[in-house]
């Protein structure tokens, strides 16, 4: 649980600074540096696809349960970051 209010918090702190990118289309163009992409658990086959895709291009990538509560967005199924202090402190949570 305590993970969670981290995860939260620094999501969000991610969020406010506009660091977040969020949903699959816009990670589908999105071809600046991302340091790390979290998708949820039950995403369908388009999410899943992205996130292949993100595998190529060597995203560290992790898998999380209920990621809209998360980032306090209703139905979001990704997300990428573009701040690598950020992106390191979240996957040293998921880790």
């Amino acid at each position: 649980m305590e993970k969670n209010r981290q995860l939260n918090g620094y999501i969000n702190i991610a969020h406010k600074a506009g660091y977040l990118i969020i949903g699959s289309d816009k990670l589908k163009g999105y071809n600046k540096k991302l340091y790390i992409v979290i998708y949820d658990t039950s995403a369908q086959k388009n999410t899943l696809k992205v996130v292949e895709e993100m595998k190529n291009k060597n995203i560290p990538i992790f898998a999380v349960e209920n990621l809209a509560e998360l980032t306090n967005i209703s139905n979001c199924k990704i997300v990428g970051i573009k701040n690598k202090d950020i992106s390191e402190i979240i996957a040293n949570i998921l880790k």
